[in-house]
């Protein structure tokens, strides 16, 4: 007889254990990011498993013996209704390709896919009036953009703009809306619009869920404790949502990254944007900012940050950025 519970993945290791060893099966390796986890079995054997990730239906397996149960289906469903228990109506799957017509059925919509990902999700506002809203601000021309973090933002992404503007009729920067930072999303956003309020030419846009985020890329926010593997896949699917549904709703034709001689998972970003996107969109590698003799870095100011260390934190600001950290006794 089948059975069906939750897994208590952070309090039983042994059953946390015999999840991971399930996976491996399907070729899957989670990041520990499940917030909610559910599994069926065949007396003490694991037979099929999905996880929530927050919003996310992901880590999705069926033990090939038992495919033909409609296993899946009931995994899904369950996920589902516990997402309308916690009153979340919008959410996304991140699955293999195979499980397209599974999740058309229950009423998904696919985003993009590539060969080992496919990303799907159901609810509203969705991708269409994500295009929608970016769309409003589209200008005819040889478009650039810079996706960035910005936490915070820097003197160094500053200069990234102001070489992008050198060479393009209009800059996008979007900024990453994901709250995996230690500023928040909207003191980022902010941040960035009055850093380059200036320059006529530049339109800072979120990122929403389609950039550099927990559904796209989610090994980028694990940096150095990400598997490399599982990041290249990650970073050829946000590339391929890139170039393929974003940048033509604002005729970007140039992408824009500063070198990265610090994050392995940051440098396997660059390598995949530079294979996605030739040659319908180029990609620009610039060196980094230096200030005396140092490289400008987010990761720095964070440090200076908590050490107290005001003179770097001033000289790698600009001034907007500088005054709100003193406004808010950060510094």
């Amino acid at each position: 007889m089948l059975t069906q519970k939750r897994l208590w993945l952070a309090k039983d290791a042994k059953e946390y254990e015999q999840w991971r060893e399930f996976l491996k099966t399907g070729d899957l390796f989670p990041e520990d990011d499940a917030t909610y986890t559910v599994g069926i079995y065949d007396g003490k054997k694991l037979i099929a498993t999905g996880s929530l990730a927050n919003n996310i239906i992901k880590y999705l397996l069926v033990c090939k013996s038992y495919q033909s149960e409609n296993l899946l289906t009931q995994i899904i469903v369950h996920l589902i209704d516990r997402l309308h228990e916690e009153n979340i109506f919008h959410y996304f799957v991140y699955t293999k390709p195979d499980k397209e017509v599974i999740f058309r059925s229950l009423g998904f919509k696919k985003i993009i896919s590539v060969k080992e990902v496919l990303f799907m999700e159901q609810g509203n506002p969705d991708f269409t009036d994500y295009l929608h809203e970016i769309g409003q601000f589209d200008r005819q021309g040889q478009n650039g953009s810079i996706v960035m973090n910005a936490n915070p933002f820097t003197l160094g992404h500053k200069y990234l703009v102001e070489q992008a503007r050198k060479v393009c009729d209009h800059v996008y920067v979007f900024v990453v809306s994901e709250e995996k930072s230690e500023f928040k999303s909207s003191e980022r956003f902010a941040l960035v619009k009055a850093g380059l309020k200036e320059f006529e030419d530049v339109t800072v846009l979120p990122a929403r869920d389609y950039m550099v985020s927990s559904l796209t890329f989610p090994a980028y926010f694990l940096k150095d404790r990400a598997q490399l593997n599982i990041a290249r896949v990650q970073a050829h699917l946000d590339a391929t949502l890139f170039k393929e549904r974003i940048a033509p709703v604002l005729h970007i034709k140039k992408r824009f990254v500063g070198e990265e001689p610090y994050s392995k998972v940051t440098n396997i970003y660059n390598e995949a944007m530079k294979e996605v996107f030739d040659p319908e969109l180029s990609l620009t590698i610039l060196p980094r900012l230096a200030i005396k003799g140092e490289i400008v870095s987010a990761t720095k100011v964070r440090q200076a940050l908590k050490e107290h260390n005001e003179s770097l934190v001033e000289s790698f600001l600009p001034d907007n950025v500088f005054a709100y950290l003193k406004d808010k006794n950060k510094i």
